[in-house]
């Protein structure tokens, strides 16, 4: 069993699916001596964690909240803190080196076989390849402008503010201010305005510019908080012998730094589960004796099945059962059902797992 984290880059490439991979189409040729090497998949688990990132900001004036205002609570040290949002589970297929088969085909056939860029077989005689239907991943999002990073602030700032040396001059100052604009957009709603805008829009304008400037004013007693998200992916490979997996840690979350490894302490852990729930079985014939491999059949993978759950604090963010390569089996189809000449077989792969998703023939 191997964990690790991704990269952006490869969390984009994963995000974009199994379509957007640059593929491979071999022919069996004389050159290649009609036969074709390839590696069938391990299934990788993806775990997409988001978490938001809370930053507070003081006011300026946060002192005189209590006594200007008469808020209690107003922010009144700078604080970071990541909290997770939620948890999203996917696949792929990484090659295994363990099962890299070569089929032959027979002289003067042209069958083909379009491989992933890392040798993983899509399809067999067809160019129609599998794109599973995966959940939408979520997308880090940067925190919007706090009201003192907006326009509106720099247009509250007068110039007695700017001049006076104390903070408490500069407190009374905004606050004349704040009422003086709470007292604008009262006379402007009651129609007692000395100069009314001229219209519907433009009255929108005139409120929408008070309130930002509130806003702003309100801020310097108050303080901020901005949020924003983060995401980041963990690849979670069982080996072939994992059965049951109990809350093993994957990564950590601290407070204060957002995602860590697992094996720094500053973070609370996030674990995975893993339980193999029915492994892939050889099929049977009409007497129920399991079919042997063809010989120099191509290969693919009957999948087991296992049961994935991420926790965090108690809680079970993510759970889902998926088809799983390393409790398969593999089993091939004859090779000359690719050379047939009157109906040549077709098949299409399932990437994570290896997995036959369509089998037919060609007409």
């Amino acid at each position: 069993m191997k964990h690790k984290f991704i990269s952006t880059a490869i969390i984009a490439a994963i995000a974009l699916g199994a379509s957007a991979e640059t593929t491979q189409k071999l022919s069996a040729t004389k050159a290649n001596d009609f036969a074709i090497v390839y590696s069938l998949p391990l299934t990788t688990v993806d775990i997409t964690l988001e978490t938001v990132k809370t930053v507070r900001t003081p006011g300026e004036f946060y002192d005189y909240a209590k006594r200007i205002l008469n808020v209690d609570d107003p922010v009144a040290e700078p604080s970071v803190e990541y909290t997770l949002k939620s948890v999203t589970l996917t696949t792929h297929g990484t090659p295994d080196p363990s099962r890299r088969y070569a089929v032959k085909f027979s002289s003067g056939s042209t069958p083909f076989i379009i491989l992933s860029s890392n040798d993983v077989p899509l399809a067999v005689n067809t160019e129609e390849t599998y794109t599973p239907k995966t959940e939408a991943l979520p997308v880090a999002q940067e925190a919007a402008p706090s009201p003192l990073q907006t326009d509106a602030a720099r247009q509250v700032m007068t110039e007695d503010m700017l001049r006076s040396q104390s903070t408490l001059k500069r407190a009374q100052i905004a606050s004349e201010q704040l009422y003086a604009l709470r007292q604008s957009r009262s006379d402007l709603l009651t129609g007692q305005a000395d100069q009314m805008p001229p219209d519907g829009q433009a009255m929108q304008l005139v409120l929408d510019n008070l309130n930002a400037q509130e806003a702003a004013l309100t801020a310097m007693f108050l303080g901020t908080e901005q949020t924003s998200t983060e995401v980041t992916t963990i690849s979670f490979t069982p080996s072939a012998t994992d059965n049951d997996i109990n809350g093993k840690v994957i990564a950590r979350l601290s407070s204060v730094d957002g995602i860590v490894s697992a094996d720094n302490l500053s973070g609370a852990p996030i674990t995975i589960s893993y339980k193999v729930v029915s492994r892939g079985e050889m099929p049977l014939n009409d007497k129920g004796t399991p079919l042997p491999f063809p010989k120099n059949g191509f290969a693919y993978c009957i999948p087991g099945t296992a049961k994935i759950a991420v926790s965090y604090d108690g809680q079970n963010f993510a759970e889902k059962s998926i088809d799983i390569a390393q409790a398969g089996i593999d089993y091939g189809l004859a090779p000359n059902s690719f050379t047939d000449k009157r109906a040549p077989a077709y098949l299409i792969i399932d990437p994570a797992t290896g997995a036959a998703i369509e089998i037919g023939t060609k007409k």
